[in-house]
C-alpha cells in the first residue's frame, strides 16, 4: 500500500512580494546597462537606481505581511535572502560599475566585487544568528538594503544637482553643484568599499521604525536625527543621500567615539 506523501504548503501574498524584490533588482539591472558613464545624460542612472528603492520596499512587506498573518516559514527566509543577493548586492554593484567613469577599472571592479560578496555574507550571517523569537530591534552590521540604498541615493540625487549646473543657475550654485558631482563620482568607490565593510562589521544599528518610532533616545542623538533633517530639507537634492549616509555612518561613528571616550581615561590615569 503507498502511502500518500505530505505535500508542502507555501504562502501566497508573501512569496509573491518576495519575488517582487527580486524582480525589481533584476529591472535595476537591466535599466542600468543603458548608462553610457562619458555622458552628462543622468537620466538613465536616476531611471536604474529607482528599482532599487522599491525592492526595499516589497522587503519590507513581505516580512510585515508574513508576521501578520502567521505565515513565517524557512522557506520565505531562505527565499528573501536569495531575492536581496540580486537587489541588494548584484544591482548597485553593476549600477556603480556603469555609472562610475572608466579610469582604474581594475580597481572598481574589485572594489564591486567585494561588495557583492559582503552583502552575500552579510545575509548568510544574518540567516543563521536570527531565529524566529527575534525581536528584530538591532541589527548585527549595516542591513544590506540600508547599504544598496545609500548607494542609490547618490544616483538618484545626480540629476537634480546636474540641474543646477545649467549657466542659468547663480555661479556659486553652479560652483557647489559642481563640487558635489565631482565628489560623488570620484567618491563612490571609497564609499563602496566602506558600506562592504560595515556591513561585515560586528557595529549594531537600530531597527528604522525603533529609530524613529518606538523608544526614547537621549537629547544628542535627537539633536543629530533634527540636524540631519534639516539639512536634507535645505538641501532636498541630497536629501536621500544624507538621511541614508545619517544611518549608515551615524552607529559607526558613535562606537568609535565610546570607544575613544573609554580609552583616554586609561591613558590620562597612567603616571
Amino acid at each position: 500500500m503507498r502511502i500518500p506523501r505530505t505535500e508542502k504548503l507555501f504562502p501566497v501574498v508573501p512569496t509573491l512580494l518576495t519575488l517582487g524584490n527580486a524582480v525589481c533588482g533584476f529591472l535595476s539591472i537591466t535599466l542600468a546597462t543603458r548608462i553610457d558613464p562619458l555622458s552628462t545624460d543622468y537620466g538613465p542612472v536616476f531611471t536604474a537606481a529607482y528599482p532599487i528603492f522599491l525592492a526595499m520596499l516589497f522587503d519590507v512587506l513581505d516580512g510585515h505581511v508574513a508576521r501578520w498573518t502567521k505565515q513565517t516559514s524557512e522557506f520565505g527566509a531562505q527565499l528573501d535572502s536569495l531575492c536581496d543577493v540580486i537587489s541588494f548586492g548584484v544591482a548597485p554593484a553593476f549600477l556603480m560599475l556603469k555609472f562610475r567613469p572608466v579610469d582604474h577599472p581594475r580597481l572598481l571592479l574589485g572594489i564591486a566585487i567585494l561588495y557583492l560578496l559582503c552583502t552575500v555574507m552579510r545575509l548568510a550571517r544574518f540567516n543563521v544568528e536570527t531565529g524566529e523569537e527575534d525581536s528584530h530591534e538591532w541589527f548585527v552590521g549595516l542591513p544590506s538594503p540600508a547599504a544598496a540604498g545609500t548607494l542609490a541615493s547618490f544616483a538618484i540625487a545626480v540629476p537634480d544637482l546636474a540641474r543646477l549646473t545649467d549657466p542659468s543657475m547663480p555661479e556659486f550654485t553652479q560652483w557647489i553643484a559642481n563640487g558635489l558631482l565631482t565628489a560623488m563620482t570620484v567618491g563612490l568607490p571609497a564609499i563602496m568599499f566602506v558600506l562592504a565593510c560595515l556591513m561585515v562589521s560586528k557595529i549594531r544599528y537600530p531597527h528604522v521604525v525603533n529609530l524613529l518610532v518606538r523608544g526614547r533616545h537621549n537629547f544628542q542623538h535627537l539633536l543629530q536625527l533634527v540636524f540631519a533633517i534639516v539639512i536634507a530639507a535645505a538641501v532636498r537634492e541630497l536629501a536621500i543621500p544624507v538621511l541614508f549616509g545619517y544611518y549608515a555612518l551615524g552607529s559607526p561613528l558613535r562606537a568609535t567615539r565610546t570607544k575613544i571616550a573609554v580609552v583616554l581615561p586609561r591613558h590620562s590615569t597612567r603616571p
